[in-house]
């Protein structure tokens, strides 16, 4: 066992590590989320489940494997329901990341938010004036607020003072700072189901427990029938004794949020949270041993179209050319897990080609491949194309009218339009070239006879535009004379075009 995985380490590649540390990272971001969440343990409880699962599909236990492959099968859908919230909070943080940011060093000189916010909610205190206070993180909270006024002013004691008089219609609400500017007031926050039965909490605390455990806001409560200051973050309720202490809790809430930049970023990164780094690396190696390792090289054929690209405008393709080829592709079979076999090409360039006759190789450079796959082989190993300069020229077109029926005689015909552009080679130049229809069968009747036709292009010859237009092609038939009948004057080619128009 120790010689096997001593042999995968040895055949590490760099998109190998790459691969891993990505997952790595992932998983990390993933663990230092959810820490602090009370869904932590069912997180736990699943990825203990996962890693046997790694290892028994490391180590071939069959029926473990399959027992625990039903398992995650019908356990994905329950993942979204159970971490609903969490998973929506996470996406938003990654979506916001880098937005909301306070640098608390270009603040100097000026009352510190959590000077103002501390003595505050102490003032208030003393006075049993209740409040809430929400002093936001990195996490959006519009979608859990409902009502409040927007105001936007800077923050300060007194304007903190007249919001929460008992006089004003929005001091039952909550305060919503963020760095050092009142955002709202008059705020309505989520309340939160998990209180214990013997501890009873006001609107205000359930409220601010509630906030908490949908986002890194910190809220500061004061209790106006106790006279005492509350903190609720990460789901928990603590109190505070005194302003110093409260001062202390929201300037290291703002550090946090706004850590001052290091002078090693990556060394920093390192040493935050390595538990949970050790513990992802761990768990992206086992991944990848389980899933990602190339252990096998897969041989596999497929017939791909060839395509003919660049040719430049006043150029032209002649005779047939072969436009299937047999590529022989080799791989892992996960490499081959990322292969669209419809999407492969061989695309040979053709600008700045020559005229004449070329014998083109066929290499793997022409097929776009993901990394990991090579072309072992393609046949044809050649082909052969002749390129011509293009002719541009206005031909007739030529009706192709079957035999009239027994007793009539084809009398006119009329064709319209009677010529069309076409491009055809350089080398068909002298030859006397006329565009025909498909066959056409006419009827025995002496009426007008209105049909619509189709070209027929010779090798080589193409539309100017791709397109083969409509030709409208009028007949007119008219019966033998026999030796009873009497004659009657044929119409004439002006009485013809006009009937047919």
């Amino acid at each position: 066992m120790l010689s096997r995985i001593w042999s995968m380490l040895k055949s590490i590649q760099i998109q190998d590590v790459l691969d891993i540390a990505i997952i790595a990272i992932m998983i990390s971001a993933l663990l230092v989320w959810f820490k602090d969440r009370a869904s932590r343990f069912v997180l736990l409880g699943i990825g203990v489940l996962g890693v046997i699962y790694m290892l028994a599909r490391l180590f071939q236990l069959y029926l473990t494997t399959l027992v625990l492959q039903g398992f995650f099968a019908s356990l994905l859908f329950v993942l979204v329901v159970i971490f609903q919230e969490d998973l929506r909070r996470f996406f938003e943080r990654l979506a916001l990341w880098g937005r909301f940011k306070i640098n608390l060093r270009e603040k100097a000189g000026a009352t510190s938010p959590a000077e103002v916010i501390a003595y505050t909610a102490d003032n208030l205190a003393r006075q049993r004036i209740g409040a809430l206070i929400v002093i936001a993180g990195k996490d959006p909270l519009d979608r859990h607020l409902t009502g409040g006024v927007r105001l936007d002013g800077l923050l300060s004691e007194t304007l903190l003072d007249s919001i929460f008089d008992p006089h004003s219609r929005g001091h039952d609400g909550a305060v919503v700072i963020r760095d050092n500017r009142v955002e709202q007031f008059g705020c309505h926050l989520p309340l939160t189901s998990n209180i214990h039965p013997k501890r009873r909490y006001g609107l205000r605390h359930t409220a601010a427990i509630g906030l908490s455990e949908r986002s890194d806001a910190l809220c500061v409560v004061v209790s106006e029938e106790r006279g005492v200051v509350s903190v609720a973050r990460r789901e928990k309720l603590t109190g505070v004794d005194n302003a110093a202490e409260l001062r202390n809790i929201l300037e290291n809430f703002y550090a946090q949020n706004a850590p001052a930049r290091p002078h090693h970023p990556f060394l920093a990164w390192l040493k935050k949270n390595p538990k949970e780094k050790a513990v992802a690396f761990a768990l992206a190696f086992i991944f990848w041993l389980s899933f990602g390792y190339q252990r096998d090289s897969v041989r596999r054929d497929y017939s791909v179209p060839i395509e003919y690209v660049n040719l430049a405008p006043d150029r032209i393709l002649e005779g047939s050319r072969t436009t299937e080829a047999m590529v022989s592709l080799t791989g892992s079979s996960q490499t081959f897990r990322l292969l669209s076999p419809n999407k492969l090409r061989v695309s040979i360039d053709l600008d700045n080609i020559e005229t004449g006759r070329h014998d083109i190789p066929l290499t793997g450079s022409m097929v776009t491949l993901p990394i990991g796959l090579t072309v072992n082989n393609i046949k044809p190993e050649h082909i052969a194309i002749t390129v011509s300069r293009v002719v541009e020229a206005d031909v007739p077109i030529e009706a192709v009218i079957n035999s009239p029926p027994p007793g009539w005689t084809l009398q006119r015909t009329l064709i319209s339009p009677p010529f069309v552009r076409i491009l055809f080679p350089d080398r068909l130049r002298s030859k006397r070239l006329r565009i025909k229809t498909e066959p056409i069968q006419v009827q025995p009747t002496a009426d007008l006879q209105i049909f619509d036709a189709k070209l027929v292009l010779p090798a080589d010859v193409h539309m100017e535009d791709g397109k083969t237009p409509k030709v409208t092609v009028t007949v007119r038939l008219t019966r033998n004379v026999s030796d009873s009948s009497s004659h009657s004057r044929e119409p004439s080619q002006a009485e013809l075009e006009h009937d047919s128009n």
